[in-house]
């Protein structure tokens, strides 16, 4: 076998093993994820997963650490499938901050329908160190970074900054309305969201 069809082989068996991975993460995720709507969050053990995923405890823990792991792979993936459908159905807005809203209120809508889980989630997050393997990143900070660079090409907002380091920002300011909205039970998400874009679109205007 020559060198090329040597490399060719490696690759796919490469290939091979990385779809058998991601599919056991979505296993683990989903029936993890079964458990938590069957019985609620608190009473499900990483042991109960195991079990239920017919895995060994090993297995489990070496994919992920705790049950807010496995909320994170759930949450990330249905952001990853849902966003495409969004941003097709915003497109047509012609102004970015307009396009940039409604994402937030349908990003508002979603944590509504998770809002059980998402305090969990959040803390885990926190508490992890910011340099993840991209895999373990959620991929708002990628979208918030797409509308940024667009509405600075258009002219719309001010480049006073690295369109990454202000989608940085935006992100941590998503997840203080976020948090706000999680600690008071009579807030709206959607206005929260909304005051929070205000203020941060408030420095991009142009002068």
């Amino acid at each position: 076998m020559d060198e090329t069809a040597l490399r060719s082989l490696e690759t796919g068996e490469a290939g091979r093993r990385e779809r058998k991975r991601l599919k056991l993460l979505d296993t683990l995720a989903d029936t993890a994820w079964e458990l938590f709507e069957r019985e609620g969050y608190a009473a499900v053990t990483m042991e109960c997963i195991a079990e239920a995923a017919d895995v060994a405890k090993g297995t489990l823990y070496k994919y992920f650490p705790a049950k807010e792991a496995l909320l994170r792979h759930r949450f990330h993936r249905e952001l990853e499938k849902n966003s495409p459908a969004i941003l097709a159905e915003i497109g047509p807005l012609p102004a970015y901050a307009d396009q940039l809203r409604v994402f937030l209120e349908r990003s508002a809508d979603w944590a509504q329908a998770h809002r059980k889980y998402l305090l969990p989630y959040i803390q885990f997050r926190l508490s992890e160190p910011r340099k993840l393997d991209i895999s373990a990143r959620s991929g708002l900070e990628n979208i918030f970074g797409r509308f940024i660079v667009k509405g600075q090409t258009a002219g719309e907002f001010r480049a006073i900054q690295e369109p990454a380091i202000l989608a940085s920002y935006l992100e941590f300011l998503y997840l203080a309305a976020l948090l706000r909205w999680l600690l008071h039970e009579n807030l709206s998400l959607r206005e929260e969201f909304s005051q929070m874009l205000d203020l941060f679109l408030l420095g991009l205007k142009p002068r």
